[in-house]
């Protein structure tokens, strides 16, 4: 008989949010995989679980993962935690699923905290359609190229991000997503100070230039605007010159770049032919 994997979730910080299931499943199984043992062994000591446990996080997945999944196939039971909310969301435990399914073994999924759902329904920003990015890459090219993306994105856009970094993640956003986009920054969720900051991402950056974040942060971004142009709209744009077009928005206090996209968007035209004919 094989054993099973199962993804547990955790508190993301009020330890009252783990379920019955999940504390029971914990006791039971023969080996917990935990993404921090350090962090962990509060929790289980909290709840007085004894199980044994071992490290699984994202330099060991390789080989870690290898090893899990051997000892199931040997009938071991085996529980998969992370630092906090639910495995597989934004860490190693996707990797580890998807071997236990090439390996034939049977995975479930015990449901709990997530810090992207519980940030979203809070934001007070559409949550019927939306697209969690976690956090946004450290190479500069593949961040441009997300950002990009995420511009035309339509749906609301759930992003992590760390306190000494959000200044500049802001920043970025405003600069690609434009300044006056409305967004939701939660910090500290679930915890005695939770806080819901809803603003836009020029007002965002202005604050927290000084005023410094403190924990862990769920940027709740509102998605691009769905608005259809008539074809009468474009027809009124393309007869005013490119140059007070651009003139008009400019006026506003609207960046050049930004200018660029509104134009480019009452003329139903890519941006890059606004660039090319203001540059002739």
């Amino acid at each position: 008989m094989q054993g099973q994997l199962y993804l547990c979730a955790t508190p993301i910080g009020n330890l009252e949010d783990i379920t019955y299931r999940v504390i029971h499943t914990l006791q039971a199984v023969d080996l917990i995989a935990a993404e921090d043992t350090r962090n962990s062994i509060k929790l289980l000591n909290h709840f007085e679980i004894k199980t044994p446990m071992t490290s699984y996080h994202e330099y060991n997945k390789m080989d870690k993962g290898r090893y899990l999944v051997e000892q199931m196939t040997q009938g071991k039971e085996v529980a998969l935690i992370t630092d906090a909310g639910t495995p597989g969301i934004s860490d190693p435990g996707e990797e580890l699923v998807s071997m236990c399914y090439d390996a034939g073994i049977t995975v479930t999924s015990l449901p709990g905290a997530c810090a992207c759902v519980t940030a979203l329904t809070i934001s007070g920003l559409p949550s019927r359609r939306f697209a969690f990015e976690a956090f946004l890459p450290s190479d500069k090219k593949e961040k441009k190229v997300i950002l990009e993306e995420l511009s035309c994105e339509t749906r609301t856009i759930i992003l992590y991000e760390a306190p000494h970094r959000l200044v500049d993640t802001l920043s970025e956003l405003k600069d690609t997503l434009g300044r006056d986009r409305k967004v939701s920054v939660c910090r500290e969720l679930t915890k005695r100070h939770e806080t819901v900051f809803q603003t836009t991402l020029t007002e965002a950056l202005s604050y927290y230039r000084t005023h410094t974040p403190k924990g862990e942060c769920v940027i709740v971004i509102e998605g691009k605007s769905r608005r259809i142009i008539r074809k009468e709209e474009i027809d009124s744009w393309m007869q005013m010159k490119l140059e007070d077009h651009m003139k008009f928005y400019e006026d506003q206090g609207i960046t050049h770049k930004e200018a660029m996209k509104l134009v480019a968007r009452d003329r139903g035209v890519p941006k890059r032919e606004i660039y090319k004919e203001l540059l002739q």
